[in-house]
């Protein structure tokens, strides 16, 4: 019997619905909560630059942003991380945003993760909240494992998304596993988008709804590789495979998306 259904079993038992486990005491055990000024805290930030060529060109997705550590992109003001994309008058970079990181500052192995942000609009935009391993245990992508918390793409502005990709699952072959949840206002208002991971599942949340679990369905690294330390990603893409397949509105720019607080807990309890 694997993970996911022990816990199932031993929950039913107990008379505990598993869908209650998210109002479980997590204690906070790192948080930004952005009470300061100018650059993101270089304590728990740094930055991916560039185009990601010439290894993933577009960051393996086709994407036309060019990232800076520049405050124009990237900046705290107002209580607020504010990550933002400009277009430009240059040919080589037409668009330029920001792409920040925790790995090798901050890095977790379960926990709830939780971060209250505002999304940009517009035909285009592409802005996530994801998780990659730090170390990279298992190989490259998709070996490695992604946990994509938020995605939202501008031509669906009403949809955010939640999926997990590892070797067995991923969109490459069309397994991937996630779902998505309508969210009226994900561009007009701040939203609290989280995942508890634990070790038989991760469960996707937002505003503390539960709308998608991935069980822990073999004890494999194609299947669960999430047993590594992760770091956390927030980016707002433009253009891409996903992002840009309606195209790019030329007349939106610049947007932003706004982080209110970045909070991870972990559970008191095994």
């Amino acid at each position: 019997m694997n993970h996911f259904l022990r816990s199932l079993l031993f929950l039913s038992l107990l008379g505990v619905q598993p869908a209650l486990m998210a109002q479980e005491d997590w204690q906070l055990l790192w948080s930004d909560e952005f009470n300061y000024e100018g650059a993101p805290d270089p304590e728990n930030w740094s930055y991916d630059m560039g185009d990601g060529c010439p290894n993933i060109c577009g960051w393996g997705n086709n994407e036309l942003q060019f990232y800076t550590d520049d405050r124009s992109n990237a900046r705290v003001e107002n209580g607020h991380l504010v990550i933002e994309a400009h277009a430009t008058d240059d040919a080589d970079r037409p668009y330029t945003s920001a792409r920040l990181v925790s790995r090798g500052k901050q890095d977790w192995v379960y926990g709830r993760v939780e971060v209250r942000a505002n999304l940009p609009f517009g035909r285009g935009s592409w802005p996530a909240i994801w998780m990659l391993p730090t170390e990279r245990t298992y190989g490259g992508w998709p070996r490695c494992g992604e946990i994509d918390i938020m995605e939202h793409v501008g031509y669906e502005p009403l949809m955010v998304y939640g999926t997990v990709h590892t070797e067995a699952y991923n969109h490459l072959i069309g397994t991937q596993k996630g779902d998505s949840v309508l969210v009226q206002d994900a561009e007009d208002a701040f939203h609290v988008y989280a995942i508890e991971w634990r070790e038989d599942r991760i469960d996707f949340f937002v505003d503390e709804s539960l709308y998608h679990t991935f069980p822990r369905y073999e004890d494999t690294p194609a299947e669960w590789p999430f047993d590594q330390p992760f770091h956390l990603i927030l980016n707002l893409a433009v253009g891409g495979g996903w992002g840009g397949k309606y195209g790019v509105s030329e007349s939106i720019w610049p947007q932003q998306m706004q982080v209110d607080y970045v909070r991870v807990y972990q559970s008191p309890s095994p």
